[in-house]
């Protein structure tokens, strides 16, 4: 997938300072045990990349396909755009 030439660049200082550009069927961003940014597991980071996406303007067409999801309606699980406007709004209460 294609991406903006700043972000190659910051990737490709990302996997070699992690460690990681041998391990092409690893994950890319990992997470680290007890908050050590100087180590890093073999399990995924918990990351609401397609929300943030779709918060910031982008397409759904392009989330799914940026996603690998046949449907779009796999995707929209994923999108927690509104749960965030409903979290504004409740925060909104004064106790």
């Amino acid at each position: 997938m294609p991406c903006h030439h700043a972000l190659a660049e910051a990737l490709h200082a990302y996997i070699n300072a992690a460690g990681i550009a041998e391990d092409r069927k690893g994950w890319l961003f990992r997470s680290s045990p007890g908050h050590n940014a100087m180590l890093l597991t073999n399990h995924p980071m918990n990351q609401p990349g397609i929300t943030a996406y779709l918060a910031n303007g982008g397409a759904l067409e392009h989330a799914q396909e940026m996603a690998a999801h046949e449907s779009p309606r796999t995707t929209k699980l994923y999108d927690r755009t509104r749960e965030r406007h409903t979290q504004d709004e409740v925060e909104r209460i004064r106790l």
